[in-house]
């Protein structure tokens, strides 16, 4: 006896993507970035503090920056005015300045109980994870953002990447000052990265009265 061959039938699940915003993330401003810092540090949230500093200065991938070491920014017990990280994404080298505010902040939560003995600079909670994953990371700018009122749908780990790269853009026009600290190969990735076309052609018909 044969077995007619039925229709697959598929589980009817709604779109990953069903009341979210997607595609680019917009970057911090900076009486956002204020806002936030002030908060964590009312919270005296140490960890936090130091985690959206080092955010806003490196401009690294939300998966280099929770695998930053202690090794990375500290020297001779102290911590560094320039950092380097190598890139999981290119696999080369990418150079920022740690400012003064952010060097206090990563020194106050080096002196925290979970930093002895700890090899990264953003240790797990658990036994088993050496350092906060990415997905713990894109929790806590979820609250970041949440915490001074702006839609956490519309920003991500990649708001924190691109805030100081959109105001040194803003100020200087120069996209290779941009590129350089996004460690970007090709400029034709800095520009759709930061929108500068988009936003320029937003910014003369803005100024165009007819």
């Amino acid at each position: 006896m044969e077995i007619p061959n039925l229709p697959s039938v598929r589980a009817l699940r709604p779109a990953w993507n069903k009341g979210r915003i997607v595609g680019q993330k917009r970057p911090l401003k900076p009486k956002h970035v204020w806002a936030i810092r002030v908060r964590l540090e009312l919270a005296e949230n140490h960890r936090e503090l130091a985690l959206f500093n080092m955010a806003i200065d490196s401009k690294l991938r939300g998966c280099d920056l929770v695998k930053m070491k202690v090794v990375d920014v500290l020297a001779s017990g102290q911590i560094k005015e320039r950092a380097s990280v190598l890139q999981s994404k290119t696999q080369k080298p990418v150079r920022f300045e740690i400012s003064k505010g952010t060097r206090a902040s990563v020194e106050k939560w080096m002196e925290d109980e979970l930093m002895v003995g700890s090899e990264y600079l953003w240790p797990g909670r658990f036994h088993e994870r050496l350092h906060i994953s990415t997905r713990q990371y894109a929790r806590i700018v979820r609250d970041w953002v949440a915490s001074i009122g702006l839609e956490a749908s519309a920003y991500g780990t990649h708001s924190t990447r691109r805030t100081k790269v959109t105001q040194i853009y803003k100020k200087t026009g120069n996209l290779r000052a941009v590129q350089l600290p996004l460690g970007h190969t090709k400029m034709n990735s800095t520009v759709r990265y930061l929108g500068v076309e988009l936003e320029d052609a937003l910014a003369i018909a803005a100024a165009i009265e007819i």
